[in-house]
């Protein structure tokens, strides 16, 4: 009787799914239609990847650590804060944040490598993975950042300093909290085609006094002209009326706009060769528009509104429990649907979809947190590109790598190249993969 049941069930689950938008949208990637060409796929972590290792031991949280990624190319990914890009991330959307006082821009999540950690590496921010639905038509998630300055530092010292049989320090342990002395901060990207791609940002002050907040919404290409001699660099162009088009060799041509920004700020993703290795830079470097915001160094952004990163400059002064909204859009066509019906739109298709996946369930607190839970799982898809053999050999334009490494980490795995999206465990602390939680993965996600 139980399987029974469990099979009426199963196909109750799937009729209902069916006639719902996101289930026809479903059927649609079925036969082609690219609705999960963008999605959630840049990585939480880049840094301290073994992908991005050239050292000659394989030691990869010392190789490029959080405090050279702001400042640094990446060979293999890319990594940022509520991370959307497409599946290749030839183009990728990001969020960064300033309170004022942190000495770097929040462009990334932080965390501590292996040696830091008294438990191992371990990401140390505040941050929920609320909404999603199987082909990215919505997706919605929180970060809360504090007021003042992030204790980078001190989070470092404090664990570094524990054993293995006390407990971790963490981020609430600092005090950065306290006094409610923070923003919330909700993304919720929606797609009003298969190529257009709208992101709300709406940030709430919980303190009991006025604050500033600086939100940037970035938009840039993943590096893969630095390590070719023959590959085609693209070209994002600003214009008078506060949008950027890019023009990206894999890409169609695509415009990006911000309602409400103050400016924009481009630089281009390559290495700051000055600041890590004391050499001249040839142009506008990664930590351009960090150096430009937190340090106040205008020579740092391209004064002529070009490159291959930008970001839209939206500043507010919220007094307690006041919001702040900030919409941007990057799409292939120039006029779609009214942002705000979109939205709402997409939200109400996400209500219906999980309804439709929920119908069994009566308990309002179970229901919720299923849908947080594989919200999380979607969230956590990521490109995953690797090429052992050019990953060990080194690039043409590139110094070659130590040649030890020809006997080291990965030296037999020649065959192995990826270049797709697949389900992480973590985002953060796991950004590989293993056979047994894709496993896992293929179960929970069946569901949906």
């Amino acid at each position: 009787m139980a399987a029974t049941h469990g099979s009426a069930a199963q196909h109750h689950t799937r009729h209902s799914i069916a006639n719902t938008a996101e289930g026809r949208r479903l059927e649609e990637t079925r036969t082609g239609a690219p609705w999960r060409l963008w999605g959630p796929y840049v990585s939480d972590r880049q840094w301290g990847t073994v992908r991005e290792d050239y050292s000659p031991y394989g030691n990869a949280w010392d190789y490029l650590p959080h405090d050279q990624a702001r400042s640094r190319a990446y060979r293999w990914g890319e990594d940022g804060l509520a991370g959307f890009g497409d599946e290749h991330l030839f183009l990728c959307l990001g969020i960064a944040l300033w309170n004022g006082k942190d000495p770097i821009l929040k462009e990334r999540l932080f965390g501590l490598t292996n040696s830091e950690g008294n438990h191992g590496e371990d990401v140390k921010e505040l941050y929920y993975y609320l909404d999603g639905t199987p082909t990215h038509s919505y997706m919605r998630m929180l970060y809360k950042y504090p007021q003042r300055e992030f204790p980078y530092a001190r989070l470092v010292e404090e664990n570094r300093r524990r054993g293995q049989n006390d407990p971790e320090f963490e981020l609430l342990d600092t005090g950065v909290f306290d006094g409610n002395r923070y923003f919330d901060v909700e993304i919720e990207y929606a797609k009003g085609a298969e190529d257009d791609i709208l992101c709300q940002v709406t940030v709430t002050n919980r303190g009991p006094d006025t604050a500033a907040i600086h939100v940037l919404p970035h938009l840039w290409a993943r590096n893969i002209w630095s390590w070719s001699q023959v590959a085609e660099k693209p070209v994002f162009s600003g214009h008078g009326d506060g949008s950027v088009t890019t023009f990206h060799p894999n890409m169609p041509v695509m415009r990006f706009t911000c309602e409400g920004a103050q400016e924009l700020l481009f630089c281009d993703n390559d290495t700051n060769m000055r600041r890590l290795y004391g050499m001249p830079n040839s142009g506008y470097a990664k930590d351009g528009i960090n150096d430009y915001i937190v340090n106040g160094d205008k020579r740092a952004v391209n004064p002529a509104k070009t490159g291959t990163k930008v970001a839209a400059h939206c500043r507010a002064e919220l007094g307690p429990g006041a919001e702040a909204r900030i919409r941007f859009r990057l799409a292939v066509v120039e006029e779609g649907e009214a942002f705000g019906a979109v939205m709402r739109k997409r939200r109400a298709e996400a209500d219906e979809f999980y309804n439709g996946v929920q119908f069994a369930m009566d308990d309002a607190d179970a229901r919720m947190v299923q849908r947080q839970a594989l919200a999380g799982l979607l969230w956590s898809k990521q490109f995953y590109l690797l090429d052992v053999r050019t990953w060990l050999r080194g690039d043409p334009a590139q110094p070659p790598p130590p040649r030890n490494r020809l006997h080291g980490r990965n030296w037999d795995w020649g065959h192995l190249y990826n270049s797709d999206v697949l389900l992480m465990p973590d985002k953060w602390e796991y950004p590989w993969y293993a056979a047994w939680d894709l496993a896992f993965h293929c179960v929970t996600i069946a569901l949906i």
